[in-house]
């Protein structure tokens, strides 16, 4: 079983789509695969119970990685499609753009405080492509 999800962000940051994915679901066990089909953004799988925590992520990837206008990314080569398209690439290229989850009668077994998240890396939203496969 398949399906394709669109999700559009609002800008850069985490946006939780656990109750999407899982109004998807059908009742039956199996190992759901989420794939984001693009190079500037990531899936992750975080606490979604103190939004504190994806903000502290959010502030992490933005020291770790900054804006190709940063001096310390003068380096940076490919600036054709503005100050954030690089830095999003190399942020994706190190967190997950796939996912594997259990499922258990349909129900995701993601732990208590858990959440499924697209990570936009980009300075303003778009609309982002999850592939979803439930084998």
């Amino acid at each position: 079983m398949r399906t394709e999800f669109t999700i559009t962000t609002p800008g850069p940051g985490l946006t939780e789509i656990t109750d999407r994915i899982a109004a998807w679901l059908p009742r039956r066990d199996g190992c759901l695969t989420l794939f984001v089909r693009h190079t500037s953004c990531s899936l992750l799988i975080q606490e979604n119970a103190d939004p504190d925590v994806c903000r502290d992520l959010e502030d992490w990837i933005a020291r770790l990685v900054p804006h190709a206008t940063d001096p310390a990314m003068s380096w940076l080569r490919h600036r054709s499609e503005g100050p954030d398209d690089m830095p999003a690439h190399i942020k994706a290229a190190h967190l997950p753009v796939s996912l594997s989850i259990p499922v258990a009668d349909g129900e995701m077994t993601l732990g208590t405080w858990q959440g499924i998240y697209l990570w936009e890396h980009r300075d303003r939203g778009r609309s982002r492509s999850v592939s979803a496969y439930l084998s």
